[in-house]
Order: C-alpha cells, then sequence, then structure tokens
C-alpha cells in the first residue's frame, strides 16, 4: 500500500503529478474487464482475486463489471501475501488484512489484481498463496500501473497504465486517481 500524502512512519511525500483521475480509473477497469473476456472467451471459470490492500477495490469493479459485460456471476476474493512474503526483515510482519478465496480454485482462470506492479516480490508471494487454495488451470495479473524496476521474471496480462518512474518516488492508487509522489526532501 503507498503511503498517504503526509507522513508515513519517519518520511514525509508530497504529490508531484496526478497522472489518472477517478473517470481515468473507470476506464481502465472497464477496458480491462473487455481484455478479460476476449482473453478468456468469456468467463464461466475466472476467480478474481485482489491482493490486500490496494488491490481488493480495484479486484471488486473489475468483477462487478465481468458480470455485467458477460452476464455471468463472477467469483471475487481477497488475498493477504504478509505471510509469504521474503522481505520480512525489511517489513515488519503484521497481519491485519483477511484472506477470503469464497470459491475453489482448482481447474479455474484467477486473475491476481493488484494496484502497483513494481519489484515483483509481491505478485511472486501472490502466487505461492493462491496454490495453497489448489491448483488453477491458469494465473494472469492484472494490475493499475505497472512502475517498472521488476528484481524478479513478472510480467502482467493486463495493465492500465505503464508508468516510468525513479525508485525513490512513490505511486498512490485509489478510486479517485494515480497521483506521483516524492519523498520530501528528496532530490532525486
Amino acid at each position: 500500500m503507498a503511503p498517504k500524502i503526509g507522513s508515513n512512519s519517519d518520511r514525509s511525500y508530497s504529490a508531484t503529478a496526478e497522472v489518472m483521475t477517478s473517470s481515468d480509473i473507470n476506464r481502465v477497469i472497464s477496458r480491462i474487464a473487455h481484455e478479460v473476456i476476449e482473453q478468456n472467451r468469456g468467463c464461466t471459470e475466472l476467480v478474481v482475486v485482489g491482493l490486500q490492500t490496494g488491490g481488493v477495490w480495484i479486484a471488486e469493479a473489475l468483477c462487478n463489471l465481468l458480470a455485467e459485460i458477460a452476464t455471468f456471476p463472477c467469483a471475487v476474493g481477497s488475498l493477504d501475501i504478509s505471510l509469504y512474503r521474503d522481505d520480512h526483515a525489511l517489513r515488519p510482519l503484521i497481519k491485519s488484512s483477511s484472506t477470503d478465496v469464497p470459491v475453489s480454485v482448482h481447474g479455474k482462470t484467477v486473475i491476481l489484481v493488484d494496484d502497483v506492479l513494481f519489484t515483483g516480490r509481491t505478485v511472486r508471494a501472490a502466487l505461492e498463496a493462491i496454490l495453497n487454495f489448489g491448483r488453477p488451470k491458469a494465473i494472469q495479473l492484472a494490475v493499475m500501473v505497472d512502475r517498472g524496476h521488476r528484481e524478479l521474471p513478472i510480467r502482467p496480462d493486463y495493465v492500465g497504465k505503464n508508468l516510468p518512474t525513479s525508485r525513490s518516488e512513490v505511486v498512490e492508487v485509489s478510486e479517485q486517481g494515480v497521483k506521483i509522489l516524492k519523498e520530501v526532501g528528496n532530490a532525486s
């Protein structure tokens, strides 16, 4: 989850640019829904799973649109990957979000949804976590923003916006839009 404008522990951030509005967000979710339907020839065997916390609201909006467009009920869930992360030394382990995968993923196509794709480590953890729920036919990845800087060979299937950033910048995604934040006092 991106830090809020203001402070995050001992760091302060300020918005430097708004790159997407709420209208843009809605258009992107609609486009991704149509791409998912086209890629999967409908959506009778799809399970949409949002990664806690930033991907959950996007997954819910995507699933609602998929159900509306394809006129088929869409299964949506949420996944907390904190126990599967490989950076416990850098981030404190706080299990505060819930996991809810309401249907079996066995034999289905799972669409993992997140707000920002950065190093790929969160997605790696999500892949490991989702396999504990069964053996999907396929796993696809949808992200609102791909900001680059990959450390693992992870590539999204559906991208809202490719947004090159510096490592010192933070991308904040919400229903109101997408903002790039820069650490206050950080000149890079």
